[in-house]
């Protein structure tokens, strides 16, 4: 029987990845309309079924893990909240959805689309809005944006393999975090198993005030983990993210 995918963290070390899960590397750019953000694939690593993924930034071979971590001295202490979403969560209404957003932010931007951003699109309500507002909401990497039907109270979000994907910010040109899909388990360094989620954004930098989850840190500092992504190279649209579903 195959191994379950799960993430564990290493003390003051890297993400121990199980279970052969897929790992591929996208470059954030502006899509063709110009009026909000989309994913490009740029390449796809081969992995086995273990591999430990870098956490401090200090790695001579990104986004894998080769001890520099050890030599650089890296404090990987969690410091992120535990609390459940729903308790973290501040609640949007709107006509036809509630929005919950739990502010963890990775500055990815693809929460402002063409009419507004994601909390200006969920108050002005409207079929057409609403399938704005969740689109802004389920490409969001962090998952710190979860929309609700208010008319059947199901939550607007779309099916994921189990897969990770390497984020590259061509407009800052920043490496961004570690996007985790399909509620991989995380598992703490103390053996605290974080709440399964099917969207989270992990800290790849170092410098995360919030680890293990990033807080765009990356875009501040400008980590740059030499990806040819940063340099030109970005890609065909990510066609792994599902149609809307209708509202």
């Amino acid at each position: 029987m195959a191994e379950a995918a799960s993430i564990t963290i290493v003390k003051d070390g890297p993400y121990i990845v199980k279970g052969a899960v897929p790992l591929g590397e996208d470059a954030l750019v502006a899509a063709p309309e110009g009026d909000h953000m989309q994913y490009n694939r740029v390449r796809d690593y081969e992995v086995g079924g273990e591999y430990h993924l870098c956490r401090c930034g200090a790695s001579a071979h990104k986004p894998f893990c080769d001890g520099a971590h050890e030599a650089a001295g890296f404090d990987g202490a969690e410091t992120a909240s535990r609390a459940p979403f729903d308790e973290r969560a501040v609640v949007y209404e709107g006509d036809a959805l509630r929005l919950l957003d739990d502010n963890r932010c990775a500055f990815a931007r693809l929460c402002h689309r063409r009419e507004g951003d994601v909390w200006q699109l969920t108050e002005k309500g409207g079929s057409e809005l609403a399938q704005e507002a969740v689109a802004a909401s389920w490409h969001c990497p962090t998952g710190r944006l979860e929309h609700h039907d208010r008319a059947t109270g199901e939550v607007c979000e779309q099916t994921f393999e189990p897969s990770l994907v390497i984020l590259q910010d061509t407009q800052k040109h920043a490496s961004g975090p570690i996007f985790v899909r399909g509620g991989i388990p995380l598992v703490g360094a103390d053996g605290h198993e974080y709440e399964r989620r099917n969207r989270y954004a992990l800290c790849r930098c170092g410098s995360s005030t919030d680890k293990p989850f990033c807080d765009a840190k990356h875009v501040i500092w400008e980590f740059n983990d030499g990806s040819p992504a940063l340099e030109g190279q970005q890609g065909e649209r990510d066609e792994s993210f599902k149609e809307l579903p209708a509202l």
